[in-house]
């Protein structure tokens, strides 16, 4: 008997296909601004696996956005050691803080945290939880269509078919995603049948969890990774062209065995595990009508590096405030400017991803170099039709940039990081000493010496030093914590006008029009 969809008696503005990190943060930030979405997952339940179990400083910046960086960090650990072994016996170590980032009052956190993939969705639908959202279990999209208002989507749990209207879809169903290929959309690149990796989640006797450890060999490197929060580690062994791919016990352990020329490292029964095979794929584009891709539905490349989860949540950031802006009014053109912002930072990361790939293949083991680069903290907007300024190319700071934090801002209530005051996913104006003001904004005022609750005192000159700001600029911070506009010019007419843009429309680039692809900055 053929099944018969019932028609839902809730019409959410966004339906979100797929609970991993990226879908999971994306619904986190539609709660937060109320705005009517579903999340549905196929799966029967919270996947388990540690999987993308490295998060960067920008992303752990979001994150404390969205307030969860406690749990974050209470579950993982920062710049933990890599202890690399070559097959001489020489040892190195790496995975320390940046020499030039460190005192830094712009950068909050400037090291990787380990933790397992499963504690950040933890984390997620906690929150999820407390802003009165929900992940719907076991529920399979199987098919939508498009009109001139929005998508019509068939979901089946439990055997039973719904058909639910909603003003946009998207997918962040992963690299096999179901929306992307009911959409149209080709996705770009290669897989590498030949290029493999056993990963897995087990027990480990006889090792230490001070370090990563690594050992080099010519087939590619074994590692083991403590994972914190946990009584496991996350296995690795690349599986050269024509090596024994079989997930078994007995073939890991001699894989690891052959490698590290030690008896006395005995591995457990896996509690999770998997074969990986190099998929190096871009969407074509990330939308399609009504439809958006963010996360692996749109971009999927080499875990090396650690970039693939993160530039999905960040994905997840971009996307959410502009969905929720134009559900609220503001005009749907802001949502081409999703594709366009982060479209050529997945083109970076892809090439990133498989530079480091390629050393890995080439026995050179995991690259230990971290910078603002690899910790996606210089990921940019600049040339976005999104950012305006009336600087030149040589301040250090433009927009479309992250913006920067700073320490020791002395408020009515005490001492506080600019962080502090910004947090909550809206528009925020700093307002070094230019005339007039904006309504309907929330303005900090650079003073000299506080007397309301949105005054602030640079008492160290940190925020005036990391927005190269005069006594009349005046800096507008975007939802997601990038730069919409500085004014050094002190014109308060320039962030009325950017606000009214929201409204109408940003109908043509800045002069210097977008960057090229090829060109842009990436993670």
């Amino acid at each position: 008997m053929a099944e018969t969809a019932t028609k839902s008696p809730q019409a959410p503005a966004v339906l979100i296909v797929g609970a991993g990190p990226t879908g999971l943060t994306l619904a986190c930030e539609l709660a937060r601004r109320g705005v009517a979405f579903r999340l549905i997952e196929a799966s029967p339940g919270p996947q388990p696996g540690s999987r993308g179990k490295g998060i960067q400083p920008r992303t752990l910046e979001i994150f404390e956005d969205l307030g969860i960086i406690d749990r974050v960090l209470a579950n993982g650990r920062l710049a933990m050691p890599l202890r690399s072994i070559a097959p001489d016996g020489r040892v190195t170590l790496g995975g320390e803080e940046p020499e030039s980032l460190r005192n830094r009052p712009d950068i909050p956190y400037t090291t990787s945290l380990i933790t397992p993939e499963w504690r950040t969705e933890e984390a997620l639908r906690l929150l999820l939880t407390d802003l009165g959202g929900t992940v719907e279990f076991g529920a399979v999209l199987t098919s939508f269509e498009q009109s001139d208002d929005g998508v019509s989507a068939v979901i089946v749990k439990d055997g039973e078919a719904e058909t639910v209207a909603a003003r946009w879809l998207v997918g962040c169903d992963g690299g096999h995603s179901i929306v992307r290929k009911q959409a149209g959309i080709a996705f770009v690149g290669e897989t590498r049948e030949e290029v493999r990796m056993i990963v897995a989640d087990l027990a480990v006797d006889g090792l230490d969890r001070d370090a990563w450890h690594m050992w080099r060999r010519p087939e590619g490197p074994v590692t083991l990774c403590p994972l914190p929060s946990t009584d496991l580690f996350q296995y690795q062994a690349t599986i050269e062209p024509g090596g024994n791919p079989d997930l078994g016990l007995a073939n890991m352990q001699a894989i690891l065995d052959g490698c590290t020329g030690r008896t006395d490292v005995r591995l457990h029964e896996p509690e999770w595990l998997s074969l990986w095979r190099a998929n190096i794929r871009l969407a074509d584009r990330y939308r399609e009508g009504h439809v958006f891709l963010a996360g692996d539905a749109a971009h999927i490349h080499s875990p090396a590096g650690g970039q693939g989860m993160n530039t999905g949540i960040q994905d997840a950031h971009n996307l959410g405030w502009k969905l929720a802006a134009v559900a609220q009014g503001a005009a749907p053109a802001l949502l081409d400017t999703y594709e366009a912002e982060r479209r050529p930072i997945a083109a970076g990361v892809l090439a990133f991803s498989n530079a480091r790939l390629g050393q890995v293949l080439e026995q050179k083991g995991i690259s230990t170099r971290r910078d603002a680069s690899t910790l996606q903290l210089d990921v940019n907007y600049r040339g976005s039709v999104l950012a305006r300024d009336d600087r030149d190319d040589t301040a250090h700071l433009r927009a479309g940039d992250r913006a920067p934090d700073s320490t020791h801002l002395t408020t009515v209530d005490g001492e506080r990081r600019l962080f502090d005051l910004t947090r909550g996913g809206r528009f925020t104006l700093l307002n070094f000493g230019g005339a007039g003001s904006v309504s309907g904004l929330d303005t900090l005022h650079v003073v000299a010496q506080p007397s309301g609750p949105n005054d602030i005192a640079d008492t160290k000159s940190h925020l005036a030093d990391a927005y190269g700001a005069t006594e009349n600029t005046f800096v507008l911070i975007r939802p997601d914590g990038y730069i919409a506009l500085i004014s050094d010019a002190g014109d308060c007419t320039a962030v009325s006008d950017y606000l009214a843009a929201m409204k109408a429309g940003f109908a043509e680039p800045p002069p210097d029009g977008p960057p090229d692809e090829a060109e842009s900055p990436t993670a």
